[in-house]
């Protein structure tokens, strides 16, 4: 991978890259690929900190262009829209992972209670 520009955007706290890779006799790396040698080309950055965008593919050609967003923190970030948070979902760390599934079970569990409360209440509304 090569680094075409650097930017230090202090404004929105984000190290902007442009980068260029040529991958003869591979696939088109994958945006997990991107992020991993984003760190390793930039001193100090975090992979959850990483925004991958404007990633294209020359039809016909091995090469791969693109942007990545280094952040200096999570709030840093919130400047971007939701769908790059999808987009990016799955590329993130495991422990973000587990804790999702946990705050989702904990709403479904009260729901439950209070739809057998409202059966009984039905019921006697209609004798």
């Amino acid at each position: 991978m090569e680094k075409v520009s650097r930017k230090e955007n202090k404004l929105l706290n984000r190290v902007e890259i442009a980068f260029k890779w040529k991958h003869d006799g591979k696939s088109t790396p994958s945006r997990k690929e991107v992020m991993d040698l984003v760190v390793t080309l930039e001193p100090g950055a975090k992979s959850d900190l990483i925004v991958v965008k404007d990633c294209k593919t020359r039809f016909g050609q091995p090469l791969t262009t693109g942007m990545a967003y280094i952040y200096g923190d999570e709030d840093s970030m919130k400047v971007e829209p939701d769908y790059i948070f999808t987009r990016h979902e799955s590329l993130r760390s495991t422990s973000a992972k587990e804790e999702a599934p946990a705050k989702e079970e904990a709403p479904a569990k009260e729901e439950a209670p209070a739809k057998e409360e409202e059966a009984p209440a039905d019921e006697g509304g209609e004798q």
